[in-house]
């Protein structure tokens, strides 16, 4: 366990209540982060911490959020903080990026940001936040999540599993070791990558990328590896950072992007 911490979740009292009073709260603390960052370029701590009690339930997506007047722990409401931060006059990018540097460093916010897949989620950010969460192991596994699928209550490596199984298969595609080893060891390989590294990780995730694609009037041409590989070969640098992570949703929309180049030749 690192330095400083408990071996129980904390999370912000705003994340806590009802549907209706999450909502409220976490905008009023967007609004209170924004007027922060507007005049400091800093961002407040939370007012208050609660501890979560150990096997209670974290609703860590908003599918699953049914039961909305049941007070609740609503960890997925996050993002209810960044909308309200990021209202205009304020650029969204810069001030979200600001916002998740800092509180990635809390056990709520690496949970958050690593289950979240918030733009970018390049190798860099990818490994990042995944190395957060490997830090707060321990007091995040002392809960359990919801998550996508309705009435399972999650442990931290199911968890895990359910929202990052395409970092795991396309950078440490050894299924023997366990879920925390697996990601220790994509994230050992994400932060040293080379751009090959990059490409061969997207190159194992692409079958899955296809399987959700959707519809594509090229499929035979986009689903070759060696076409993959060339134009990967092309993209810049920014448009190449997009995908580095291998995130399965970004390799869609590169896969349509494509698809469509092909459309006007």
């Amino acid at each position: 366990m690192a330095s400083g911490q408990t071996a129980s979740l904390q999370l912000p009292s705003f994340l806590h209540g009802t549907f209706r009073s999450v909502q409220q709260k976490t905008r009023r603390e967007g609004q209170r982060c924004g007027e922060r960052y507007r005049e400091q370029g800093t961002f407040p701590v939370p007012r208050q911490m609660l501890e979560v009690p150990p096997g209670e339930v974290v609703v860590a997506h908003e599918v699953v959020d049914f039961q909305r007047e049941r007070p609740a722990w609503r960890l997925y409401m996050v993002s209810n903080v960044m909308s309200a931060l990021s209202e205009p006059p304020q650029s969204s990018f810069p001030v979200r990026s600001d916002y998740e540097v800092l509180f990635r460093q809390t056990a709520w916010g690496a949970l958050f940001f690593a289950t979240t897949y918030m733009y970018p989620v390049s190798a860099e950010r990818t490994a990042q936040r995944l190395q957060e969460v490997l830090r707060f192991w321990e007091p995040l596994e002392s809960v359990r999540y919801l998550f996508k699928k309705l009435g399972a209550a999650h442990t931290l490596e199911e968890l895990m599993v359910a929202s990052c199984d395409w970092a795991m298969d396309a950078w440490c595609p050894v299924r023997e070791a366990s879920v925390r080893e697996r990601l220790e060891m994509a994230v050992e390989r994400m932060t040293r990558a080379t751009r090959e590294d990059c490409i061969e990780a997207i190159l194992r995730e692409m079958p899955r990328a296809l399987e959700h694609a959707g519809r594509l009037k090229h499929r035979n041409v986009v689903a070759d590896p060696a076409f993959q590989r060339e134009r990967l070969a092309t993209l810049d640098p920014r448009s190449f950072e997009r995908v580095s992570g291998a995130y399965t949703g970004d390799l869609i929309g590169q896969l349509h992007d494509w698809d469509h180049e092909l459309g006007l030749r």
